[in-house]
């Protein structure tokens, strides 16, 4: 991580970047469903907030990644890896490492899994059931969420 940046876990609610979680979540309401019951953490560079990412613990054995934003101008500099190997390194007593992303984000996929993250499941008409309007990607109306894991320490 660049000596610039520094990532610190937002405790006030008042301080959740949501102009950043907007990038990798369509609502602010969907975003709410979690958002309260994760750790989020937002990396600056200076004070500027460039990138989020918000951890959600399932049970004792497994960590979702709910969201994983960088700024645009941030992007395709290699933040988002390292933003993962900060999880994987100060989050290792879950062994269990999992994230869900759309089925036609196939960047995001790709993303995940040069990041050591393999395809386990699909849930079934996810963006359907928990999106009041359809959201198209690449063209494409999303439906099924790809979900992938990482296993720590393996």
């Amino acid at each position: 991580m660049r000596n610039s940046f520094q990532i610190k876990l937002i405790t006030n609610h008042k301080d959740y970047p949501y102009d950043l979680l907007l990038l990798a979540d369509e609502t602010i309401h969907a975003i709410d469903k979690y958002l309260y019951e994760s750790m989020v953490y937002v990396v600056y560079e200076t004070e500027k907030p460039i990138a989020v990412f918000c951890l959600y613990p399932i049970n004792t054995d497994t960590l979702e990644i709910k969201n994983i934003a960088v700024s645009p101008e941030f992007q395709s500099m290699g933040l988002g890896s390292q933003l993962l190997d900060f999880i994987k390194e100060n989050y290792q007593q879950y062994p269990n490492l999992i994230v869900g992303t759309a089925d036609c984000g196939l960047a995001q996929i790709r993303f995940y899994e040069r990041n050591g993250f393999v395809k386990y499941a699909i849930r079934k008409d996810f963006f359907i059931e928990n999106y009041e309007l359809p959201i198209y990607e690449n063209g494409q109306l999303l439906k099924d969420m790809i979900m992938l894991k990482y296993t720590l320490n393996a």
